[in-house]
């Protein structure tokens, strides 16, 4: 089907061509173009068939139109003998394209340009000793190989050209996808990261919990309290069982967080994908909000989960924030071994009687219609996770200006790649 196709598309396109020698016997048109391009994007199709096809459409396709045209004085065997060099043209330009046909991908413009230019033109001079040979006529014309020589290169350039467009659109429609893959993956990587946080946090506090009732069992015992000591120890079971459930919970998903999370990510590349991801969600929340960054340090690490978390978490409250317009604004750099991450907003502030408790656990002034407290990673878990990587945080304010700014700062010998 897409070998009829491509020989319709060429006759049809053949139509439209200038007549250098002899008439209607030789002709320039987009026919070879067209035909071209198609064996370029259509890289699956057996070459010489595809060929063979298009000839025998083309030589049909002349006759036909002939016969429309000069219904009179039409001859079959005269039209067919007109236009079977243009037939045998497209066979032998199908023969030379067979031989580069597994390395097309592989040739730079420039030189499959060349290449291309020389099977045209080595098609063109075939045709035209066969014509020639049918009809007892001249083979060479005054300035006929430079014609077909230019014609041939300016050909070859124009489907070179629309190829290579075509195929730089598929790219970025295809890199496109790829984007939207990764930020999803990143995504999935930063939720998996504060979830397993979370859940060891979770079994170290359940270890502990289990060790205190353990010894309480034992001193009740010890008492001779047997009835409380049967319960502590049932209540100790239960929470061994807990414990074990929790640890293949992360098992699971730590096996989900590695596979979901690629090897590494530049400074830039966080920033970037942190603001892309909070300009959908100032979107969402009907805010017009401006993000600025300055990147004043950029390198690759491996540590990027992390720092995804954090700087996701304070991005997204400071749109937050913001009542209904306003600046966030994000800078990194390095400073005395360290990379300095800063976050500030122009929103509503932290009232002063606050300053002191916002990152203690459960603290939020974030409430929704019902009254219910948000929930989120909040501050405290920011910081743990900032502590837990060997980092800083802190609130900055000053009288002279009305953001907030939150800044954090790791070893940037720690993050960076093979350090």
């Amino acid at each position: 089907m897409q070998m009829i196709l491509v020989a319709a598309a060429t006759a049809v396109a053949g139509e439209f061509k200038i007549t250098p020698f002899s008439g209607e016997v030789f002709r320039i048109g987009l026919g070879s173009s067209a035909f071209l391009l198609f064996l370029l994007l259509m890289r699956q199709l057996p070459y010489v068939y595809t060929g063979m096809v298009t000839g025998v459409t083309v030589l049909v396709f002349r006759s036909i139109i002939d016969g429309f045209v000069s219904y009179e004085t039409f001859s079959l065997f005269a039209s067919l003998q007109t236009h079977l060099s243009a037939a045998l043209y497209y066979i032998i330009f199908a023969i030379g394209m067979k031989r580069v046909q597994g390395r097309l991908p592989e040739l730079h413009p420039l030189l499959l340009t060349g290449i291309l230019s020389l099977i045209d033109f080595i098609s063109n001079e075939l045709e035209l000793l066969t014509r020639s040979i049918l009809f007892d006529l001249p083979y060479l014309y005054k300035g006929q190989w430079m014609l077909i020589g230019a014609t041939s290169v300016v050909r070859s350039i124009f489907a070179v050209g629309m190829y290579s467009s075509i195929i730089i659109s598929q790219m970025r429609v295809v890199h496109n996808e790829q984007q939207k893959r990764m930020e999803q993956m990143l995504n999935v990587g930063s939720g998996l990261y504060g979830e397993v946080f979370y859940l060891k946090k979770s079994m170290d506090t359940i270890e502990q919990i289990t060790g205190k009732s353990h010894g309480l069992y034992c001193k009740l015992s010890d008492a001779g309290e047997k009835e409380a000591s049967r319960s502590i120890l049932e209540i100790t079971q239960q929470i061994h069982e807990v414990k074990k459930d929790s640890q293949r919970i992360l098992s699971g998903l730590l096996k989900l967080f590695d596979r979901e999370t690629t090897s590494d990510m530049t400074i830039e590349e966080i920033v970037v994908f942190v603001i892309n991801t909070n300009s959908g969600y100032s979107k969402m929340l009907k805010k017009e909000v401006h993000f600025e960054k300055r990147i004043g340090t950029d390198y690759a690490t491996a540590h990027y989960i992390p720092l995804l978390t954090v700087l996701n978490n304070l991005v997204s409250n400071a749109v937050e924030a913001i009542d209904t317009k306003g600046t966030v604004r994000i800078e990194a750099y390095e400073q005395e071994g360290e990379t300095v991450l800063v976050v500030s907003d122009t929103g509503t502030g932290i009232a002063e009687q606050n300053k002191e408790v916002i990152f203690e656990p459960g603290f939020t002034t974030k409430f929704n219609e019902e009254g219910c407290a948000a929930t989120g990673i909040g501050l405290s878990h920011v910081r743990d996770i900032v502590h837990s990587s060997g980092g800083k945080l802190r609130l900055h304010t000053s009288d002279q200006s009305e953001e907030t700014t939150f800044v954090v700062a790791f070893s940037t010998n720690t993050l960076k790649l093979g350090v």
